[in-house]
């Protein structure tokens, strides 16, 4: 049965202004101009570089000025937006994808192309001898080869392929046949199905010398123990001493595990990559100084030459249906470029003052560069303090830098959690992980501390944590356990 009721509820609803501001807060300070390049080149209205007006000119209008100027051209002979939406009639701008001429010329900045890992294996295959079947084959092969150089799909899923695909019948034989011929290419180690073959492919490769054919026959025929490193159990087997065990391994670390990425390194090397720091901090005398990088921002603008058509409308007697058009076209323009100019003034005031609060929250360390003077700091702590919420924090946090004198952070290296200590203050996890990675970086490699030791030794240094705590902050150090650090 239907029925009527009335109901109440809140509901939060974002403006096109919020959203974009929102975004605008995750850009780095590296890809900001990008952002404000794309804005100008989709928006006629909006210009870069600084209005500077000869002597006897009028000032430049404020944003607010061009605003009310809008609003007036938008009022005046009551110009509504829907009775131009729903028109038959289209504005000559909306028949061209472009606002350039068509006999203008298209310029493309050429862009140097790099070999692909994939055509160097091509290029070698082309030097082979094979008939056009086996060809295909090896092709097959070639594009089942992933970036780190590893056939990780099974043969008979190629030989499957093959016949779908490409009408051609073959077995398990065949194509493993061609995968050694494959497995002979440069780099070493490519076409291996697992680490140890690409290891085995590598070492066969190498000047056979005592301890290549030693850590040949380890990594053959005692693989197992060699990755657990059981290294007792290893000299018994093979009836060797710790020298030449050592020797050994030493030649087994040189080789790659992913001999793939190697080449596609190689390929990525011409791009340099540089942090472009989004703060500045500097130490004065013991005040410190914190300035944005606006160095990638341009001082942005509404056009002069909108504002006059602005004008040059509201001046005019008799108004044309084509002029509304134009006039309504201008507004919506002007309107976008004020919005993003507005977006741009709150991302750099939101940005400094969620930095200035970080910078106030953990002066000491800015002041030292003292690591173990990194106060516990949460992004609520922030968004207390600069009364913004939690989600704009992150935002800002996200993909930003800061330069200081001890060297370039990201904003999320302050950002930790806290646990109380045997004297009862609160110390930063970020100082219990680094004297965890201190007591690793010193203990005897050869009998590495298990979890339970770093536990017991943590707690003579007032710090009361559970092994499983210590075993979470050991990973998240990328620490393997104390098995995988023994060494000889």
């Amino acid at each position: 049965m239907l029925n009527q009721r009335l109901a109440q509820k809140l509901q939060q609803k974002l403006s096109p202004q919020q959203i974009q501001l929102m975004k605008l807060l995750q850009v780095p300070t590296a890809n900001l101009e990008q952002r404000i390049k794309e804005e100008l080149e989709s928006n006629p209205a909006l210009e870069a570089g600084s209005t500077e007006l000869s002597e006897n000119s009028e000032k430049a209008e404020t944003v607010d000025t061009v605003e009310e100027e809008v609003k007036e051209a938008g009022e005046e002979d009551d110009i509504d937006v829907t009775e131009y939406l729903s028109d038959d009639e289209v504005a000559d701008y909306k028949y061209q994808s472009n606002q350039y001429s068509p006999d203008e010329e298209e310029k493309s900045i050429p862009i140097r192309v790099k070999e692909t890992f994939h055509e160097y294996l091509e290029k070698q295959l082309g030097l082979v001898d094979l008939d056009e079947r086996q060809f295909k084959i090896a092709e097959q092969i070639l594009g089942s080869i992933d970036e780190d150089g590893y056939l990780r799909r099974a043969l008979q899923s190629i030989v499957d392929d093959l016949a779908f695909t490409q009408n051609i019948e073959t077995n398990e034989e065949e194509v493993k046949a061609l995968l050694g011929i494959i497995q002979r290419f440069d780099p070493a180690g490519i076409g291996a199905r697992n680490l140890q073959e690409c290891l085995l492919l590598q070492l066969e490769r190498k000047r056979q010398s005592p301890p290549v054919r030693l850590a040949y026959k380890i990594i053959r025929d005692h693989f197992e123990a060699f990755s657990k490193k059981h290294y007792e159990k290893l000299m018994k087997a093979l009836d060797i001493e710790d020298d030449e065990l050592k020797s050994a391994i030493g030649e087994i670390l040189k080789l790659n595990p992913k001999p793939g990425i190697a080449y596609n390194h190689d390929s990525k090397s011409n791009q340099n990559q540089y942090i472009i720091p989004d703060f500045i901090i500097k130490n004065k005398e013991g005040e410190l100084e914190l300035q944005l990088n606006n160095a990638n921002a341009p001082e942005l603008h509404i056009s002069r030459e909108y504002q006059n058509m602005l004008r040059g409308y509201k001046e005019s007697r008799k108004k044309s249906k084509e002029q509304k058009q134009a006039v309504m076209f201008i507004k919506q323009k002007i309107d976008a470029a004020k919005w993003f100019i507005d977006a741009i003034r709150q991302r750099q005031h939101t940005l400094f003052n969620t930095m200035h609060a970080i910078m106030d929250y953990q002066r000491e360390f800015f002041l030292s560069g003292d690591e173990a003077k990194l106060r516990p700091m949460i992004l609520k702590d922030i968004a207390d303090i600069i009364h913004m919420d939690i989600s704009t924090v992150s935002r800002v946090a996200n993909s930003k830098y800061v330069q200081t004198e001890f060297g370039t952070f990201p904003l999320k290296y302050f950002f930790s959690e806290s646990l109380t200590n045997e004297e009862g203050e609160e110390v930063s996890t970020r100082e219990v992980k680094s004297i965890l990675k201190e007591l690793i970086e010193k203990e005897d490699k050869r009998k590495p501390l298990s979890d339970q030791k770093l536990m017991e030794e943590l707690k003579k240094r007032g710090y009361n944590i559970a092994r499983r705590t210590v075993a979470k902050y050991r990973e998240q150090l990328n620490i393997p356990v104390a098995r995988l650090r023994k060494e000889l």
